[in-house]
């Protein structure tokens, strides 16, 4: 606990599109990169555009010299690759580990927990870039967090950090929120691609300029009327539950 109140020594597993930025936004709170570890020649590149001069360090070493370990990897993988760490020895007591799955809660580092080290799950529920663009937009963003509830107060300050908000998702509501997050995505690019294709097809030489303030403004006007909604039956509920409760565990 201790540890986290302070600046931290994170080291970044997986540098795609989602690790560097998070670490650029918490490097940016005070703390310190002390390496990253990838296996892609691209995504190191891309890696080193927005964390310069941070090591390349191999996996075991990365661990052993980091406070907080941020597992930017696929979901698929998390839960293996962390009882591979476990087998290997390589997790410390009290070290702070964060996996950045949508899908996942904290049990999916379970093997992590056994090895006495603390388990964090974040996920941004924005589309990201991999481009500096992204730190400016995680100021808008929310993520989800789960993690055991003497710690829960560490994850929420670390999205608090990168200058994210905070939203606390149990356990048991990570597969829905996952969903929720594809859903609008997924439905998103589906309706844009559609409709550009269409404008195009009509003869329009730029249907991405066209669509971009239609796009906004539909948005913008079926969130308000979502959010309209939502007051109106605050009002009629006098104690209003919170959307999600901490995991009681």
């Amino acid at each position: 606990m201790a540890q986290a109140a302070g600046r931290l020594g994170i080291g970044i597993i997986g540098a795609g599109k989602v690790g560097p930025i998070l670490g650029a936004a918490l490097a940016g709170a005070g703390h310190a990169i002390v390496g990253i570890a990838a296996s892609s020649e691209r995504n190191l590149e891309r890696a080193s555009a927005i964390l310069p001069e941070v090591p390349v360090l191999d996996i075991p070493t990365l661990v052993e010299r980091s406070e907080l370990v941020i597992l930017a990897i696929p979901e698929g993988e998390i839960e293996s690759f962390a009882q591979g760490l476990a087998d290997a020895g390589v997790w410390q007591p009290g070290q702070l580990v964060l996996h950045t799955a949508p899908g996942l809660g904290y049990e999916a580092l379970a093997p992590a927990l056994k090895a006495g080290a603390i388990p964090l799950a974040v996920h941004p529920a924005m589309v990201f870039t991999g481009t500096s663009l992204d730190l400016t937009r995680l100021h808008e963003t929310y993520c989800a967090v789960s993690a055991p509830t003497p710690v829960l107060p560490i994850a929420q300050a670390l999205v608090v950090e990168m200058g994210a908000e905070p939203i606390v998702i149990a356990e048991s509501e990570r597969a829905a929120w996952a969903e929720a997050v594809s859903t609008a995505t997924s439905f998103s690019a589906a309706i844009v691609g559609q409709s550009l294709d269409l404008l195009a097809s009509v003869g329009v030489d730029a249907p991405a300029r066209v669509l971009g303030p239609l796009l906004r403004s539909s948005v913008e006007s079926a969130l308000a009327r979502a959010t309209a909604t939502s007051i109106d039956v605050s009002l009629l509920d006098p104690e209003p539950r919170p959307h999600s409760q901490e995991d009681p565990s």
